[in-house]
């Protein structure tokens, strides 16, 4: 696991606390920090994927998809998150990350 060097996210103001721009940039940091660090770790789930599956025809599978996008959209209900920027964020997310996930694949089978 990468050495954490970020700001940490409870060293942050709140949101709604924050009264400058300042402060606003320290959170938005700290926040982008944290998500590196958990894209990292989903991206060693798709090193497993790509280890995993038997074949090259399964790397995609689009009921996958629409099963992550639609929890996704359920969590960003519960959390407040647009779903304008949950959903486009997320397709892009699992359509890089399954790009990801081939070249693993085609590389491990070299």
């Amino acid at each position: 696991m990468p050495k954490d060097v970020s700001i940490p996210v409870d060293a942050r103001v709140a949101p709604l606390d924050c009264t400058t721009m300042a402060e606003v940039r320290v959170g938005v940091d700290a926040l982008d920090r944290a998500l590196v660090l958990l894209l990292a770790e989903r991206q060693g789930y798709m090193d497993a994927a790509a280890r995993i599956k038997p074949h090259r025809g399964v790397v995609r599978d689009v009921p996958r998809i629409e099963d992550v996008i639609a929890k996704v959209k359920a969590a960003a209900s519960e959390a407040g998150l647009s779903h304008a920027i949950a959903e486009p964020v997320w397709r892009t997310l699992v359509d890089r990350c399954i790009a990801y996930e081939f070249d693993v694949w085609d590389r491990t089978r070299d």
